[in-house]
């Protein structure tokens, strides 16, 4: 297949849906590895989710797809996205060990509206209605769970923000991948490259769980954080990014909720007040934006 044939065809609904599972697999592994961050090195468990996730593909899909696998049109822009994929995984997964999940998932809000400024400045993608409202609702959202005499006003609250900014470049080089390479060559391509980059700090930080039941959720984090970026990457190919990004706030319904079935963990009136003020921004972008699409585009 192509990727200069013809412009692809919409499918919003798809797209969501795919998102948002994306999403929730996401949380979940973001529960695993903090439950595993009490007693592991965090480089050892970023390295892990990662080098597992490679391992499965390969597999998983090797066998079908051979050197396939490794073959991209934009091998530079493959090897970039994946760069930039381990360094917001290691800045989250750090900030993740010292925050509550729900605080440290709402710091990381922020990404959607950077991918809608983004992508319009990068990729050309219409700019939504209120756009600019949103983003300054949002970043008032962040701000009220972030603040003087918080429990999370301290310096580990810049990591998921630092995050939120690498992942916001990758969830753009996604997108642009998606028309060039397949899927799963984009998934594959990332995973070795978070592996390899991260491999050069588990030197320093390596140590044996002491549990098996450590093993087993180091394994799952590849498995659950593999199956996420399958349909990050489908839900992209399916619509575009500036109608997706706001969805992305689902992440924090699902991090709010395992942090207190998990962890017991319920962030206080002013932070519940700050996440409903991003999700409701969020959906009420979503909302404004479903309208059809215009024939041949993205």
């Amino acid at each position: 297949m192509s990727g200069a044939g013809p412009a692809r065809e919409s499918h919003p609904i798809r797209g969501i849906l795919l998102l948002m599972g994306a999403v929730m697999a996401f949380a979940t592994m973001e529960a695993i590895v903090k439950w595993l961050a009490l007693r592991n090195p965090v480089a050892m468990i970023v390295w892990a989710r990662y080098f597992f996730h490679t391992l499965l593909i390969l597999v998983f899909m090797a066998p079908a797809m051979g050197w396939g696998l490794v073959r991209s049109r934009r091998p530079g822009l493959q090897w970039l996205r994946g760069a930039i994929l381990g360094v917001s995984s290691l800045l989250f997964f750090a900030g993740l060990k010292v925050l509550p999940l729900a605080e440290a998932a709402s710091l990381t809000a922020i990404a959607p509206i950077l991918v809608t400024v983004l992508g319009v400045r990068l990729l050309g993608e219409r700019a939504p209605a209120g756009t600019a409202w949103a983003l300054a609702l949002s970043f008032s959202g962040v701000l009220l769970i972030v603040r003087p005499g918080s429990a999370i006003f301290t310096w580990a609250a810049l990591l998921p923000l630092g995050s939120a900014l690498c992942y916001a470049g990758y969830q753009l080089l996604t997108r642009k991948l998606s028309t060039i390479d397949d899927g799963r060559v984009s998934q594959f391509i990332g995973a070795l490259v978070a592996t390899l980059l991260l491999s050069l700090l588990v030197p320093f930080h390596w140590q044996m769980p002491e549990q098996p039941l450590d093993i087993a959720l180091m394994v799952a984090t590849g498995a659950v954080g593999g199956f996420g970026h399958l349909l990050l990457v489908r839900a992209f190919a399916a619509a575009p990014v500036s109608l997706l990004a706001p969805f992305t706030y689902a992440h924090l319904v699902f991090a709010l909720l395992l942090g207190l079935l998990v962890f017991g963990n319920l962030p206080d009136s002013t932070a519940l007040v700050g996440m409903a003020l991003i999700v409701s921004t969020g959906v009420m972008m979503g909302v404004r934006q479903r309208r059809p699409a215009e024939p041949g585009r993205d």
